[in-house]
């Protein structure tokens, strides 16, 4: 059983106020947002609302029953206990009342918190997102920017949320009735937006799956042109090859098994006639949705164990990947090319703009992972060194993921005798799934290094699977826990069965062309918005006062005025420079030789516009069911006075 605390806090000779507190959440004290955070601490220990100190390890929704008292003790009618502090100051009472709820679950270890959230943030982007995007505004001069973004907008948002999650305990859903009740829509327009992730981006684990299937084979089938899926333009240009000649005509065997034998686009004319769907690609997809099934249906207790593989062989394979490629011939044309600055380019501003977007997509804030994750910490955990920890890893792997990468392109560009920008033209899982590849195809041992690499791209992908769907699933078992608490492992069975089927049009002929529209219109807007109204609703609604005196009932410390400066302002205006600039400079999209229609793009944006709309819809909904007078009403919504 778990205990939910009555507090009764009255000065003497006054009138006694009485807060029960909600679901056992540490509240504070009337006035104290107001005192600052030195009134929080008095004698040597910092007294919380619900009768716990900060010396405890335990988390006060997880008390096992007994109270924390400053001063002597008092009994209390009804069989409770009760102290009181001397006369002439603050008395507190504190009276234990049992309830029926089942104790929230918890981390079994501390790593698997840090490797779930590095596994998550560790993603599919940092491996063929990041080196394109440096090398394209200007190579280690984008190292610049790309640092200012992460200290003044990526880091703080992502502190943000792991203590908003950590204090609250709740999911993305159910948080807002404790922050501002009238922005509760945010919860729902993140649940959806990842389902819409969940809809393409497994079908890349899907074709990873295809690729590393297909390496048991004593030779890679994107090394030869005489397969049945191969054109007349398909060029073996291996190492060994010094007699073939390549032109802009040509293509390489990695190309067309991509692209006519795993993704089978040329069957396809475009969106309007997406054909059928790839039986090859739908039972992968099943393969991989299995896996996930098995390591979220039982919580954190059984994906935080998965992690353990998921999330450390990634960089095992890097480092392999890395001590290869810098052996090769032509690695260094690879890696100055990455690393040789281009100051100039520091004045376009399309390269703030894309290190503003690589670092928020990078660290993932606003995609209710975080937050889901952080509910299951100790109270007292120590949130702020992990949100530094985590972040530093994050950003550390992308910059070793351009050395992986781009040792293998000069190697490339020195095999062909071209320059490494003709080679580094491939952006997405095309620089994976056919430039990579290839190199690969042409190393000694193709066949291991086919197989660790297309594991790592899986293991990569899966880890990011687990923490988007397990966003979901708190969030939904903390809105409804009196119908799912119970038959979790039915809703978790529901929702990959809803996922694998929402991502049918994936695994058609023309199914690419529906991941890159996902990829640039469903979530990329939808979400920036949304976080832009989280970070609004957290620092000028709940106050950075209230908030900043939350994390120090957690951590025993006050954020400095950085952090608090960051919240109120700079995030914000992060924020929003990335939403004006994908207004204002929409991407031209296009895949292979398919520009995609005026009519996608509309399309684009009523996908991602359909996630948003839950946010003011929402807010509609609240204001026609609040009953009362207009400051009662203002008062229910978490409006300042």
């Amino acid at each position: 059983m778990e205990t939910k605390d009555m507090m009764l806090t009255k000065e003497v000779g006054g009138e006694a106020e009485g807060t029960q507190q909600e679901h056992s959440r540490p509240m504070l004290a009337d006035g104290l947002a107001e005192r600052g955070p030195k009134s929080l601490i008095s004698g040597s220990g910092q007294q919380v609302s619900n009768g716990f100190t900060t010396s405890t390890p335990q988390s006060p929704r997880e008390g096992p029953g007994s109270a924390a008292f400053s001063g002597g003790t008092s009994s209390v009618p009804g069989g409770g206990t009760g102290s009181s502090v001397p006369l002439g100051g603050l008395r507190t009472l504190v009276v234990q009342q049992t309830s029926l709820e089942r104790p929230r679950e918890t981390w079994s270890k501390k790593m698997d918190f840090l490797l779930s959230v590095i596994g998550y943030a560790v993603d599919l982007g940092n491996v063929w997102r990041f080196p394109y995007i440096c090398y394209q505004n200007g190579g280690g001069a984008f190292l610049l920017p790309y640092l200012l973004m992460a200290v003044f907008g990526g880091v703080p948002l992502f502190y943000m949320e792991l203590a908003l999650g950590q204090f609250h305990r709740s999911g993305c859903i159910s948080i807002w009735k404790h922050i501002c009740p009238i922005f509760k829509g945010i919860g729902f327009a993140i649940c959806i937006i990842a389902l819409y992730i969940s809809f393409y981006y497994n079908t890349i684990m899907a074709w990873a799956l295809y690729y590393l299937l297909s390496s048991f084979q004593p030779t890679l089938p994107w090394t030869t042109c005489t397969n049945s899926w191969n054109t007349a333009n398909c060029n073996r240009y291996m190492s060994t090859d010094h007699n073939v000649s390549w032109s802009n005509s040509s293509t390489s065997p990695a190309e067309e098994f991509y692209t006519r034998q795993v993704l089978q686009v040329h069957l396809s004319p475009g969106l309007h006639q997406l054909g059928s769907v790839s039986w090859q690609l739908a039972l992968c997809l099943l393969f991989i949705f299995t896996i996930i099934y098995f390591s979220i249906w039982k919580g954190v207790k059984t994906s935080g164990k998965v992690v353990w593989v998921t999330a450390t062989f990634p960089y095992l394979v890097l480092l392999v990947l890395l001590i290869r490629g810098a052996t090769l011939p032509g690695a260094w044309r690879g890696v100055v090319f990455y690393l040789k600055p281009d100051w100039e380019k520091l004045l376009s501003t399309t390269v703030w703009i894309d290190a503003a977007a690589q670092i928020f997509f990078s660290l993932g804030p606003g995609f209710g992972v975080l937050l889901a994750f952080a509910s299951y910490n100790p109270f007292h955990n120590n949130c702020y060194k992990d949100a530094l920890i985590t972040s530093s890893v994050n950003c550390l792997t992308s910059f070793l993921s351009g050395f992986v990468i781009f040792t293998v392109l000069g190697y490339i560009a020195e095999m062909r005798h071209l320059d490494v920008d003709a080679v580094a033209k491939d952006a997405g899982p095309s620089l994976l799934f056919i430039v990579y590849a290839e190199a690969i195809a042409n190393m000694p041992g193709a066949t291991f290094f086919a197989i660790i690499f297309f594991l790592m791209i899986i293991m990569l992908g899966l880890d990011s699977t687990f923490a988007g769907l397990e966003g979901v699933i708190t969030a939904m078992l903390d809105e409804f826990p009196h119908v799912l608490s119970k038959r979790r492992e039915q809703f978790v069975l529901g929702l990959v069965c809803v996922c694998y089927l929402g991502a049918l049009s994936t695994l058609t002929y023309g199914g690419a062309f529906v991941v890159k529209l996902f990829e640039e219109y469903a979530t990329g807007p939808a979400v920036i918005t949304v976080v832009l109204l989280e970070v609004i609703a957290v620092s000028w609604f709940y106050g950075t006062n209230r908030f900043c005196n939350d994390i120090q009932l957690m951590l025993g410390f006050y954020p400095g005025l950085f952090w608090r400066v960051c919240w109120v302002a700079i995030c914000p205006c992060f924020l929003l420079f990335i939403v004006i600039s994908f207004l204002a400079f929409p991407p031209e999209v296009k895949l292979f030789q398919y520009h995609f229609p005026p009519w996608t793009t509309v399309l684009g944006y009523c996908i991602g516009v359909s996630s948003f709309i839950c946010v003011p819809a929402y807010m509609v909904y609240h204001l026609l069911n609040a009953k009362g007078t207009f400051k009662q009403v203002q008062h229910f919504l978490s409006f300042p006075l």
